[in-house]
């Protein structure tokens, strides 16, 4: 029984994670807590598990190749070979379906994060796509929800306006975690992920998904959304400024005084 591990608070270092947790975490029994948790995590162990978890062989060639591969590849790279591998072994399977369904529900925030990686290497349409990722933008694990938007951040780069008129229900949608995602996958800049060279030119055209945002109650949101014209100030400062003085006129929440105070953090070094 792990439930006693899931509300425990993430150790400081990595040396100092309990051998009952990390067991836990390899197994695919609990949820990471924090970056340390994830970087002490035994990827092949836990790989194998999960795969076994949902249906396919933990011994498989194509499983074992990628395994013994990892080591070449930085941190976060090693979780995308995992889950191509685990895709490619469903391909050939007439239940593919049900072993998604047991990869995206599954205990550990891992292979969640594997789950919604498998929607970077369909077919499928932007809209497709996008309808694919929300159940991960919606997860309750922080670490799901950002590989969810940088999942499907080439296709929104290659098709921006397209991608602003489908978020724009996202973004007054009743779930923060999904508000936020109609943000975080649009910054112009973003971390870890390419730059949306569109909207570093003009950002305007993301103003459907900004503006129902300007007051949002949600600190989550809000500091996505300062960031994102952050992002954009390095390009286009005079427009961010211009957006954030409108934005304190026609709005007195503190939560749009707190969004244009973090938002024009760099024009206040120009």
């Amino acid at each position: 029984m792990v439930q006693h591990l899931l509300g425990r608070r993430g150790a400081a270092r990595i040396a100092l994670i309990p051998p009952e947790v990390l067991e836990a975490l390899n197994d695919g029994l609990v949820h990471t807590v924090n970056l340390n948790e994830f970087l002490a995590l035994d990827l092949p162990r836990l790989a194998r598990n999960v795969a076994r978890a949902i249906g396919l062989d933990p011994a498989s060639e194509r499983l074992d190749d990628t395994l013994a591969m990892l080591s070449a590849f930085k941190p976060v790279k090693r979780h995308e070979h995992v889950a191509r591998a685990l895709y490619d072994l469903t391909e050939p399977r007439d239940d593919r379906d049900g072993i998604a369904h047991k990869l995206a529900t599954h205990a550990s925030d891992v292979a969640r994060c594997w789950a919604a990686q498998w929607t970077m290497f369909s077919s499928l349409a932007l809209p497709r796509k996008l309808d694919s990722t929300w159940r991960f933008a919606a997860d309750p694990h922080f670490g799901v929800r950002e590989i969810a938007w940088m999942a499907v951040r080439d296709e929104i780069a290659g098709s921006v306006d397209e991608a602003v008129e489908l978020l724009a229900a996202w973004a007054t949608h009743p779930d923060p975690n999904i508000r936020r995602f109609a943000s975080e996958a649009t910054r112009p800049r973003g971390v870890w992920c390419a730059q949306i060279e569109t909207l570093k030119a003009e950002p305007w055209r993301a103003l459907p998904l900004l503006e129902p945002l300007k007051a949002d109650p949600s600190r989550y949101v809000q500091n996505s959304v300062a960031n994102w014209l952050n992002d954009a100030s390095k390009t286009q400062p005079e427009w961010v400024d211009e957006t954030c003085t409108r934005w304190i006129r026609v709005s007195r929440a503190p939560e749009t005084n707190y969004i244009v105070r973090r938002a024009r953090r760099s024009l206040t070094r120009l």
